[in-house]
């Protein structure tokens, strides 16, 4: 399960003297912080050697689905069979509009993947990246990954969030008697694999920031209990016992604690564990029933939802369960709050007027916009840029279905996993 680590080089010399002998212009670039952003016309030829078709394919895919971007279809291109040691014919990729080029080489000797790719701004006809990027040939899909976040950096000046993956729940057979099984992939759907059984339900994973590991809660006839899961050793902990039911597990940003619900006689209340004293502390202890607490990027804060105000609204308290006051006022009922990882936004599930959204607002409690309206929209994640959400929709009698939406709400999709699945985490970037 442990992925293999990655080198990152710089381009040769030699690129370097082609980008300096091209004249000065204005560079291309995308502002993301636009609501009605075009997308950037790109072409991505099919990288020479092998697997260089199917590591452009990827680049091409992750690059549409962000919406940011208009690959240009291969049988428009003009100029064929590009080197990466030579300047392309800027005129043959100006005449079908390309703003943006990527062309690459694969080589593969001694047993090692080494794929060399240029970035070129087309109208100043100035290379704008040359990286290398050598690993196993197995590991050919990582390092497509690898040059889609390095290209989307480029262009937009924030880091990208394709070489990451998903852990979520798949689920199969009927309403009433569907099978949920801990699962995950990487964030374009492909690899998905399954970490347990289906003989017991899963609920709420959660990635550390920090390690290969996720927490997740179990629900058997024996009652429920949270869960340690090292996707390198593939070893399972339980994090202890605890009396009534344990639910909605969340790291902190440091992977030093987890916070999670405890509910008893009726009421629910948050608690935190420092995992390596294995002690944990009460933050809460209002009647109102009190979840699915979530960590400010910093650690020093947690929002959380709560219903002692009469319904269920956003709260943030202070790390140690000090200084508890209420962010959200709108009508409705507000849950399963998460903390972008940038920490200007906090993303939650709202119920109002029949229909269910996907919203965030900031952690003071303005500006609160709502990105979706299904049937049933829910669980959030956020992308580790804080710029893309995941999250959980289900329409009437159909099963749950994994869609994005990014932080504007003009770009929604169904995101590219063919199964159904539901309580999607993203993980941060992969080292």
């Amino acid at each position: 399960m442990r992925l293999k680590a990655l080198c990152l080089a710089l381009a040769s010399l030699l690129l370097a003297t082609v980008s300096l002998a091209t004249p000065a212009a204005a560079q291309i670039e995308i502002n993301v912080n636009k609501g009605d952003v075009q997308p950037l016309p790109i072409a991505i030829p099919a990288f020479g050697g092998t697997r260089g078709a199917d590591i452009a394919q990827v680049i091409t895919g992750n690059l549409e689905r962000s919406g940011l971007f208009a690959p240009i279809g291969q049988q428009a291109y003009i100029e064929k069979n590009l080197n990466v040691a030579v300047q392309p014919r800027f005129p043959d990729w100006k005449a079908i509009n390309a703003q943006a080029l990527v062309n690459g080489q694969v080589t593969v000797e001694g047993g090692r993947l080494q794929v060399d790719f240029r970035l070129w701004d087309v109208y100043s006809e100035q290379q704008l990246l040359g990286l290398q990027f050598t690993s196993t040939p197995e590991n050919w899909r990582r390092v497509a990954h690898k040059i889609s976040d390095a290209v989307y950096e480029r262009l937009t000046g924030e880091k990208g969030y394709f070489d990451t993956r998903i852990v979520f729940v798949s689920e199969t057979g009927g309403r009433l008697n569907r099978t949920k099984t801990l699962a995950i992939m990487d964030q374009d759907g492909a690899n998905p694999s399954y970490l347990t059984d289906g003989s017991y339900i899963v609920m709420s994973p959660r990635f550390s920031a920090t390690s290969q590991e996720i927490t997740y809660m179990t629900l058997r006839p024996e009652g429920s209990a949270i869960y340690l899961f090292n996707l390198e050793t593939a070893r399972r902990e339980s994090i202890g016992q605890f009396p009534g039911m344990v639910y909605a597990p969340r790291f902190s940003p440091d992977g030093g604690r987890v916070a999670f619900s405890v509910e008893r006689g009726g009421n629910s209340d948050i608690y935190v564990m420092n995992l390596k004293s294995r002690t944990s502390a009460r933050l809460t202890s209002d009647p109102g029933i009190d979840t699915s607490a979530s960590f400010s990027p910093d650690g020093t804060k947690i929002v959380f939802n709560s219903d002692r105000g009469g319904s269920p609204q956003l709260y943030i308290m202070n790390s140690d369960g000090s200084g508890v006051r209420r962010i959200s006022y709108g009508s409705g009922r507000y849950t399963t709050p998460v903390w972008s990882p940038v920490g200007d936004f906090i993303a939650f599930t709202k119920q109002t007027g029949g229909e269910f959204h996907i919203g965030v607002m900031r952690p003071d409690g303005s500006d609160e916009r709502l990105l979706t309206t299904s049937y049933l929209d829910e669980s959030p994640t956020w992308a580790p840029n804080g710029r893309v959400l995941m999250f959980s929709r289900e329409t009437p009698g159909g099963p749950p279905r994994l869609w994005t939406v990014d932080v504007t709400g003009r770009i929604l999709r169904p995101a590219p996993y063919p199964g159904s699945g539901s309580d999607p985490a993203w993980s941060p970037l992969l080292n």
